[in-house]
């Protein structure tokens, strides 16, 4: 039970972006049956990140939440998750500097003047006005969400993406409220966190949190534990602990199964929400482990879903030989 919604089990699908939406972000047959393939058996489905405003597209095929036409396609995409028995979120994203200006037809704008990691060109710095237009466009994001029958929204911060470079130090070199200390980088992140609780009106609010940037000089772990006790204070239901400025798939942890889970469980223990851990895992046996061992509370596993779309089905089935296995 988390918030008065039941998961009937531990799985989560989280969010990955398929490219399967139609140019304008809006919700496409193809999209619906990947969503319904996968959506059987999981206790939680994270949509893939969802563009908030047009200025902040990442791909040319990504889901978008950015305008009142797309509600109803949403609606149908919920709809059909729900009915497989799923508690639905969708995450709400705004790539900042990582905004790909093909698909945006715009000049990226991040914190700073800086190239993000994995960013396309050097982004305009946001000023003050952009701040507020980028907020709002968060909350009414989420406001569409409701509207489209979602359970919740989970606001991106992780892998690089706006919230994850204002986090982070190497990407955020701002001078005024919004940079330089930890409490200054943090301030714009739970400003969005604080004004979305507002609109969610009693639903799940998640944060993908990117938990260390694992890169020199750095967001890094111990400033993680800070801010994830901060989210939680601003109204946060579930920490969904993943990489930073390094991504969700770096390189030199692949072929470990659970590599951000080290992540997760030491923010486990400063916080008395659900924290959702990830990194690779391909075992069902290996997921129970972890949570068996108070490690995380859910596991979400992503691209064992994407090549087979019944492997949560299977996994559940299979759970009680890995209790015996133990």
């Amino acid at each position: 039970m988390i918030k008065g919604y039941c998961l009937r089990n531990r799985v989560v699908l989280p969010p990955m972006a398929s490219e399967l939406a139609n140019d304008d972000g809006g919700v496409s047959e193809k999209l619906i049956s990947h969503y319904s393939a996968r959506s059987k058996c999981n206790g939680l489905v994270i949509v893939e990140h969802s563009y908030i405003s047009p200025e902040g597209k990442a791909s040319p095929r990504q889901l978008g939440i950015w305008s009142d036409s797309l509600i109803a396609g949403l609606s149908s995409l919920a709809n059909v998750i729900k009915g497989n028995g799923a508690i639905v979120v969708i995450q709400l994203n705004h790539a900042g500097g990582r905004a790909d200006p093909r698909s945006c037809k715009c000049k990226p704008i991040a914190p700073s003047a800086v190239l993000v990691p994995q960013g396309y060109e050097l982004p305009n710095e946001m000023d003050l006005n952009d701040i507020e237009r980028v907020l709002k466009a968060f909350t009414k994001a989420a406001e569409r969400a409701v509207k489209a029958g979602f359970d919740g929204v989970e606001i991106h911060g992780a892998h690089g993406f706006l919230l994850n470079q204002f986090l982070s130090p190497i990407t955020n070199r701002r001078l005024d409220d919004f940079g330089g200390s930890l409490e200054n980088r943090m301030r714009f992140p739970l400003t969005v966190v604080e004004e979305v609780r507002k609109v969610t009106r009693g639903k799940l609010l998640l944060y993908r949190l990117g938990a260390d940037d694992l890169m020199h000089g750095g967001f890094a772990i111990n400033d993680a534990l800070k801010v994830a006790v901060k989210l939680v204070d601003y109204g946060v239901d579930v920490i969904d602990v993943s990489g930073g400025l390094c991504g969700s798939r770096p390189q030199h942890l692949q072929g470990i199964q659970g590599y951000f889970i080290p992540l997760a469980e030491k923010i486990r223990k400063y916080v008395e929400v659900p924290v959702i851990g990830v990194g690779g895992i391909r075992d069902p046996c290996i997921a129970n482990r972890f949570v068996r061992e108070g490690k995380v509370d859910l596991v979400a596993i992503g691209r064992a879903q994407l090549s087979d779309p019944e492997w949560a089905c299977k996994a559940v089935n299979e759970v009680g030989k890995c209790i015996d296995q133990s």
